[in-house]
């Protein structure tokens, strides 16, 4: 598993990108891939739905990597951001403002509780040695 040493990358590419979440079950929306480290800025989710909220569920899948510089972490199973949230009708959300990182493998899922209701947006960069 990569862990790319974040001082000395050799590319940082910011990207951004949205989904409408169709289905009513959780779906993989991105997985990190071979060699990368991802830092998600931002995560923001919309209701366009005119008249009923709907509830937005977001996860990451973590792979089996070891962590640099800690012990005592638990890298199997799935670490909610948001667990049946509520998004009101015609307005957003704004899941995450904080930074966090994705290893390689990392996996990120979502749905929505009534089909195409809710959009939602990432920011990240993408960074590799």
């Amino acid at each position: 598993m990569a862990n790319p040493n974040i001082v000395s990358v050799a590319t940082i590419n910011g990207v951004s990108l949205g989904w409408n979440l169709s289905a009513t079950t959780t779906t993989t929306l991105l997985t990190v891939t071979s060699e990368y480290v991802v830092k998600v800025n931002r995560i923001i989710c919309a209701n366009v739905d005119g008249s009923s909220a709907a509830d937005l569920t977001l996860y990451v899948v973590k792979a089996n990597a070891t962590p640099a510089g800690v012990t005592n972490f638990d890298t199997s199973g799935s670490f909610y951001l948001a667990k049946t949230i509520s998004v009101p009708a015609d307005s957003s959300l704004v899941v995450l403002d904080t930074p966090i990182y994705l290893m390689e493998g990392d996996v990120v899922k979502g749905g929505a509780s009534a089909a195409s209701d809710l959009d939602l947006f990432l920011s990240y960069e993408a960074l590799i040695d």
